[in-house]
């Protein structure tokens, strides 16, 4: 690695400690002529996963997309932003593990409509009901009736 001071490419590694909750590995460096300390990060090359929307044309995957309706949906809600954060690289880590190039948007939202559910129910029906575009109550109602029931079935 070479130096960003002096352009020095005899560095040194003198600390690694595992970051970004074990995903990446932080490396503190020094130089072998300006005795500069630096510091590398090392983590895996992420293939960029493509979405392909509902008309069929297809976009970049963009984790912010995803946080911004997170954070939408659980808006007044007794939700963190760590928790948010939380959702969101498990949503993420969950898409690079399939190893796949492209995956469906419907696929993401029902990905996300599984962490709201498990995290604030309200959340979840706001989502639901704009991912989903309710078309009437009835509809409203039949999503809601379907969650208690999945309640139900839990205790």
């Amino acid at each position: 690695m070479k130096c960003p001071f002096c352009d020095n490419i005899d560095t040194k590694v003198i600390d690694s400690r595992p970051a970004e909750d074990g995903h990446a590995i932080r490396r503190r460096r020094v130089c072998g002529k300006c005795d500069s300390r630096f510091t590398t990060y090392e983590k895996v090359e992420e293939v960029i996963l493509m979405v392909i929307k509902r008309d069929g044309s297809r976009q970049a995957f963009d984790r912010m997309k995803v946080m911004n309706g997170i954070i939408k949906a659980c808006e007044k809600r007794p939700v963190s932003m760590d928790t948010i954060e939380y959702m969101v690289d498990q949503i993420e880590r969950g898409l690079n593990n399939m190893m796949k190039k492209e995956v469906e948007s419907s696929f993401i939202g029902e990905l996300i409509m599984k962490q709201l559910r498990e995290v604030d129910q309200v959340a979840y029906v706001r989502f639901a009901s704009v991912y989903r575009d309710f078309a009437d109550v009835e509809t409203f109602v039949a999503e809601i009736e379907k969650l208690l029931g999945q309640e139900r079935k839990e205790k």
